[in-house]
C-alpha cells in the first residue's frame, strides 16, 4: 500500500486512490482561504487543490493540463490538481499558498 505524506501525518491508501480523497479523508486542510468554501469539489475545474507532489502519482489527464494551463496556474509549473492525482506510490505533498495553491511560500509541507 503506498503511503502519502502531508502536513506532517502520514497514511496509507490503496494504490489508484484519488490524491484529493486520501487528504480530506484524514483531515488534512488542502484549500486556502475562501477556496475552503469556493472549490468545485474535485471535478477539475476550479484549480484550487493544487499541490506539489513528489513520488510516484498517474501522468497529468486532460482536465489536470487544461486547468493549468490557465492563469494563475502554468503548464509548465510543478504543481498538479489534487483531485486528478491517483496515487500510485509513496508521495510527500507539500501546499502552496495563494488562493489556488499557486504562489511560492509553502502552507504546510509533508513533514511538521
Amino acid at each position: 500500500m503506498p503511503k502519502v505524506t502531508a502536513q506532517g501525518k502520514t497514511m496509507m491508501c490503496d494504490r489508484q486512490s484519488n490524491l484529493r480523497k486520501v487528504l480530506m479523508d484524514n483531515g488534512i486542510e488542502l484549500y486556502n482561504n475562501n477556496a475552503k468554501i469556493i472549490n468545485c469539489m474535485g471535478i477539475g475545474t476550479c484549480g484550487t487543490c493544487a499541490v506539489l507532489v513528489e513520488g510516484e502519482v498517474n501522468e497529468p489527464n486532460w482536465k489536470d493540463k487544461a486547468r493549468r494551463s490557465l492563469p494563475p496556474h502554468s503548464p509548465t509549473s510543478d504543481r498538479r490538481l489534487a483531485c486528478q492525482t491517483q496515487v500510485l506510490g509513496d508521495v510527500k505533498v507539500t501546499k502552496f499558498d495563494g488562493f489556488w495553491g499557486h504562489g511560492s511560500e509553502p502552507v504546510w509541507k509533508p513533514e511538521a
